[in-house]
């Protein structure tokens, strides 16, 4: 019995270590390469779709429960996708807010400070979300709540947007693509 439990408790450590591993790794900036070139826009009509809890509804009574599973789990990694250029793309942020915080304009650098604040809380909850989705991937019929980081990263782009302006007003800063 003893061994049952050390067995398990090292299984969900060591699944709990591949995890973060594997999230923390995939949510990083390459280095060496232009900051702002690693901005990605995101689809997010495509995003806020593939979170729609009106939609998964939709596809759970319209296809058989085998269907469901497989199509859910399609969305779901689409979704995890979605997620992951949404982390790297508040890490580039991140990166962005901190060099404009240099600047000896107060607007600006009120600007940066909220830019990376918010790009510091879009990665902790892509984080989460990428855990949450990757937990579903393994229940498919659980539900999953992700359009909290589809709202963040709205709000993200907004600071992105009034920092770019603040700092360079001919260069529009897209992260979503319309």
């Amino acid at each position: 019995m003893i061994l049952a439990v050390v067995l398990i408790v090292v299984a969900a450590l060591s699944l709990a270590l591949i995890l973060r591993i594997a999230i923390v790794g995939s949510l990083q900036v390459r280095k060496g390469e232009s900051v702002a070139k690693n901005i990605q826009p995101i689809d997010v009509e495509a995003f806020r779709n593939l979170v729609s809890p009106s939609e998964r509804e939709y596809l759970r009574r319209h296809l058989t429960p085998a269907q469901f599973r497989v199509v859910q789990r399609l969305r779901l990694r689409a979704t995890a996708a979605y997620v992951q250029e949404v982390a790297r793309n508040a890490a580039v942020l991140i990166h962005i807010g901190q060099a404009a915080l240099a600047t000896t304009d107060p607007l600006t650098q009120q600007a940066a400070r909220e830019l990376v604040s918010q790009a510091l809380l879009v990665r902790r909850n892509a984080a989460l979300a990428l855990i949450r989705i990757y937990v579903t991937l393994a229940l498919p019929t659980a539900t999953l709540e992700a359009a909290g980081i589809l709202a963040n990263y709205e709000r993200l782009s907004g600071s992105a947007m009034l920092l770019g302006r603040l700092q360079n007003p001919s260069t529009p800063v897209r992260l979503s693509a319309q």
